[in-house]
């Protein structure tokens, strides 16, 4: 199965909704904002090719100090009191409760003796890992709600053994990369050795039930934990039951320094697969044949231009999935004896459309990319197309994994208007059935989603898909949130969300813009998107708002921007371009300073993107020219903004929030407030608890609502 390591830099969830056209407030009527807190300045300049660059707020950098801490308190309190103001807040949170309220079950996976799956029955704070053997009696065997009392320390991943008998689970506490790894003996789950501490960005990959590989780095100093630069990756094996601090360096450090590693093994165990990176695009790859004592690490790629990864072996024979000398991907074979390309064969030749690619019962599922949207087809070993799948529908379908001896497997399909739904697939007949729906109160038969292409600014066609009400009437007035990502080669898919059920069933209309930067339409579509073009990113979001409003979707005063992580930068940098387009603003947990992001945690590997204001004149300057924390200008009138960020995130530290919003406070004219929602014991997003989810997303939406003038209708 793959397992793809260098997409370090995941969007945030972000997920948003709009209000009723048909009931009007007056915008923020009645609503009383107190002063912000009066933040200090403290004269830093920095000298960038001779441009002197003032950054007064560098304090707030440092997120452990006590006038950093008072500061975030402050501004909480007079977020909180502004939302505490309006007046269908709680109407919002108490039907998001009710939405939220369902059963949500996960494909199965046997282990051993035991099939394994995740349980959530509604609006627990973690979901439940339950176990069954064959006579179909379940039993709890994880619950991480018992990890903290408040939810906030979750699950963060599960590997077991190749024989199911023992097993390493990761756990996050308050939303951190940092994990914690605990070993168990999964018959009466009783403990293995030691805790392992400070881990991060890694994999677990059992060699046998002698021990695991795992990757991680040097621990900040005390006092940095969660904003010092994490430089090196380093790939250790734990053998069970001797101290961590004895745990053998395989790959990394000093001979090999890596800002990125990973490790899994192929599933007979023999190879030991290796991919090395310096970004968050392109890798070195490597294997070790485990087979021969002694044996050496044999290196396949010897460079970081493109990205590969073995996805399985006939013995000798390597599957390798790759985008050299094709931008959409294929997948080659090649004898470990002599991997390099010169030796590759086509097994799985590009198409037109992205691949991606995973294995199950001998067989390879090319799961295609065709204008966002999910098109998947069964290959033999040969490579000879056995079929097309047949999915419920237009939308995204995932999972086509297994063991090789499985005889049916389980994926999920979803799209903006279905459910996710387990599917069971018989991997000879290719039929499948339904395994597991989910009983939303949500009746798809009343909306309609539909994919339109816009013009962006230099005359690129980009995908969105605009999902509302069916019967809508394209007036102009509808409240509309507009949703966009654009980077790290990640592509926007549909799927449903809970949250924007409440949007939709308001009449409001609900857009995702397939911008370039991601992954959509393969390498040349990202490529489209990163340093030098990075505008074109912000472009293609404008283009997608200005198409909403020609075509009477909405109006600049009904219109939102939300993005999380890259796109939090994706929001703040459109907002300070165009401030008259938008009426509401959510940056999300954002990379917000350009010229500094590579100096905290793992930032630097997110250069292949955004370049570095320190790699010359020329791209310093197009850094501070959009950088969202610099580009904005006094006296200007933005829109009213929200921004969000915890203070436990360790992958876009808290600090560019922090940054952004003081100075957004302070440039900012007229009446759109500007506040900062700081979530405490939480991080970039992954493991939030449900109740933490629900008042977020309720907070924002009222937020929304109020700024647009409508009224939440019960």
């Amino acid at each position: 199965m793959l397992k793809n390591y260098t997409n370090i830099l995941l969007l945030g969830t972000i997920l948003t909704a709009c209000g009723n056209k048909q009931q009007t407030i007056e915008p923020a009527a009645s609503m009383n904002l107190k002063p912000y807190p009066q933040t200090k300045k403290e004269a830093v300049i920095d000298n960038y090719f001779g441009t002197k660059v003032s950054d007064l707020y560098r304090w707030l950098e440092n997120d452990t100090a006590a006038d950093t801490k008072a500061w975030v308190a402050a501004e909480n309190k007079v977020t909180q009191d502004y939302l505490a103001q309006i007046p269908f807040r709680t109407a919002m949170e108490s039907r998001l409760g009710k939405l939220w309220n369902y059963e949500k079950i996960s494909a199965p996976s046997k282990e051993g003796n035991y099939t394994y799956y995740s349980k959530n029955d509604g609006l627990q704070n973690q979901s439940v890992i339950y176990r069954e053997k064959e006579d179909g009696k379940s039993e709890v065997f994880l619950d991480p709600n018992k990890f903290s009392s408040d939810g906030t320390t979750s699950l963060a991943g599960i590997d077991f053994s190749k024989d199911g008998s023992l097993l390493a689970y990761q756990i996050s506490e308050g939303g951190s990369d940092w994990r914690k790894v605990i070993v168990w003996k999964a018959a009466d789950k009783s403990v293995v050795g030691d805790t392992l501490i400070d881990v991060k960005f890694s994999g677990l990959a059992w060699k046998g039930n002698e021990g695991f590989y795992y990757s991680s780095y040097d621990k900040p100093k005390e006092g940095s934990a969660l904003s010092g630069l994490t430089q090196y990756h380093k790939l250790y094996f734990h053998k069970l039951g001797t101290p961590q601090s004895t745990d053998e360096l395989i790959f990394g450090g000093e001979t090999t320094p890596r800002r990125y590693i990973g490790a899994y093994l192929t599933e007979d165990q023999r190879f030991l697969v290796i991919s090395a990176a310096n970004t968050t695009s392109g890798n070195e790859l490597y294997v070790q044949d485990l087979s021969k004592p002694d044996s050496k690490i044999i290196q396949v790629i010897n460079n970081f231009d493109k990205e590969h990864s073995v996805v399985e072996n006939e013995g000798d024979k390597l599957f390798i999935y790759t985008n050299l000398n094709a931008p959409n991907y294929k997948v080659v074979t090649v004898n470990v004896n002599n991997p390099q390309p010169i030796n590759w064969k086509d097994l799985i030749p590009e198409t037109e459309n992205v691949l991606n690619i995973e294995t199950g019962g001998g067989k390879l599922f090319a799961n295609y990319l065709k204008d966002a949207t999910s098109l998947v087809k069964q290959f033999d070993r040969q490579g000879k197309e056995e079929r097309t799948i047949e999915l419920p529908g237009v939308g995204t379908a995932n999972g086509f994994g297994a063991k090789q001896n499985e005889k049916e497997l389980y994926y999920s399909f979803t799209s903006y208007l279905y459910p996710s739904t387990i599917f069971k697939y018989d991997i000879g007949t290719g039929k499948s059935e339904v395994y597991k729906k989910p009983n939303v109160l949500f009746n798809p038969d009343d909306y309609e989603s539909k994919q339109v292409f816009y013009t962006s600014k230099d005359g690129t066609k980009v995908p969105m898909i605009i999902t509302y009400k069916k019967g809508l009437v394209l007036d102009g007035r509808n409240p509309t949130l507009l949703y966009g990502y654009g980077g790290f080669n990640i592509s926007m898919t549909p799927s449903f969300s809970v949250s924007n059920i409440l949007l939709l069933e308001q009449g409001g209309v609900y857009a995702v813009a397939n911008l370039r930067g991601g992954g959509e339409y393969g390498e040349k579509w990202h490529i489209a998107g990163t340093k030098l073009q990075k505008q074109n990113v912000f472009d293609d979001f404008i283009a997608a708002a200005e198409y909403l409003i020609k075509e009477n979707y909405t109006s600049k005063d009904r219109l939102a921007i939300s993005g999380g992580s890259n796109g939090g930068l994706l929001v703040g940098a459109s907002m300070t371009q165009r401030p008259d387009l938008f009426k509401v603003a959510f940056p999300a947990v954002g990379v917000l300073d350009m010229l500094r992001y590579h100096k905290f945690t793992a930032g630097a590997g997110w250069a292949y993107d955004y370049g570095t204001a320190d790699d010359s004149k020329e791209m310093f300057e197009y850094l501070y020219k959009y950088s969202p924390y610099h580009a904005l200008k006094k006296d200007v009138s933005y829109p009213a903004t929200m921004v969000t960020t915890a203070d436990h995130d360790d992958r876009v530290v808290p600090a560019h929030s922090f940054k952004y919003a003081a100075r957004l406070q302070e440039y900012n004219r007229g009446d759109n407030p500007v506040l900062i929602r700081i979530e405490t014991k939480a991080g970039h997003g992954a493991g939030k608890p449900t109740a933490m989810i629900i008042q977020e997303q309720a907070d924002k939406w009222a937020f929304m609502f109020q700024h647009m003038g409508i009224e939440y209708k019960k």
